[in-house]
């Protein structure tokens, strides 16, 4: 029975969300429960690409992505998977309408990862920030917005913004896994090996000027979304602020981390600034 079936596959996503990410999870429980679901179903289905290209060294990791990209690609097209995951993302994917270009984007830019270990330019950062970060910004916005196309495109500057703040973020926290264990480097026009205080401050000041045309867009969230947007928002914010305080050769050599008690403490002023109404 195809309902039973697609029933475990939400869960799956919803289990990948919460194993994979409890900062991300936490947020994404902040959603109204009319679309909570869908954004679980995105997030597995962006994390199983990128485990692929990250984590599993000792596979074939090309041909991995390459069976998970047919099937991804059935998937859209039958609207029925036999991998959970893919099943529940071609659910939401068909319920919001979501742009084929869009997963083809990310997709092309997960597809990088496997071969590509230096962005030289900013058109080649911007290009992959985009398919990586940006679009999956606008595959959530998609649900925010139920429909509403105009309300889409009065917010999709935001939350591109917003997506690629995360994902500078990402990168910078995590420099020591990707510049020495997957010899990646994603900042263009910057020596990894010579981190130093006034590269890391370049960084952090591009990071900050999107968050804050993130947050404009944020406050013109509907309300089934608006809070837990802003609590990624305030999670991220503050390890942007911690990684600011750190001294570029220690956020070169170790991972800097947001402790579960702050985050605790994060949701909760943050759920006091939204009751009040200052957000």
């Amino acid at each position: 029975m195809k309902a039973l079936f697609d029933s475990v596959s939400y869960s799956c996503s919803k289990l990948v969300t919460q194993s994979y990410s409890t900062s991300f999870s936490m947020a994404t429980k902040m959603l109204s429960h009319t679309i909570r679901q869908d954004i679980y179903n995105i997030y597995g289905f962006v994390r199983f690409a990128d485990e692929i290209v990250d984590s599993f060294h000792d596979y074939n990791k090309k041909e991995l992505f390459s069976n998970f990209e047919k099937e991804l690609e059935y998937a859209l097209h039958h609207k029925i998977s036999l991998n959970p995951i893919l099943n529940a993302f071609q659910h939401t994917y068909h319920k919001y309408q979501i742009e084929k270009h869009m997963v083809d984007s990310f997709m092309e830019s997960m597809r990088l990862d496997l071969h590509k270990s230096k962005y030289l330019t900013e058109s080649e950062f911007k290009n992959y920030i985009y398919g990586s970060a940006d679009v999956v910004g606008l595959m959530c916005l998609k649900v925010f917005v139920k429909g509403d196309n105009e309300k889409y495109d009065n917010l999709k500057s935001g939350a591109m913004s917003l997506g690629s703040a995360f994902q500078k973020v990402n990168f910078l926290r995590d420099l020591k896994a990707d510049f020495h264990d997957l010899e990646r480097s994603y900042f263009p026009n910057t020596d990894l090996n010579n981190l130093d205080e006034r590269a890391k401050k370049l960084i952090i000041q591009d990071i900050e000027h999107d968050f804050k045309l993130g947050l404009e867009g944020i406050k013109q969230l509907p309300i089934e979304a608006k809070f837990g947007v802003f609590m990624a928002y305030r999670y991220y914010n503050q390890l942007l602020k911690k990684l600011k305080k750190t001294p570029a050769l220690e956020i070169k050599n170790t991972r800097i981390r947001v402790p579960n008690y702050k985050k605790i403490e994060l949701l909760t002023r943050s759920y006091v600034k939204y009751q009040l109404k200052l957000l």
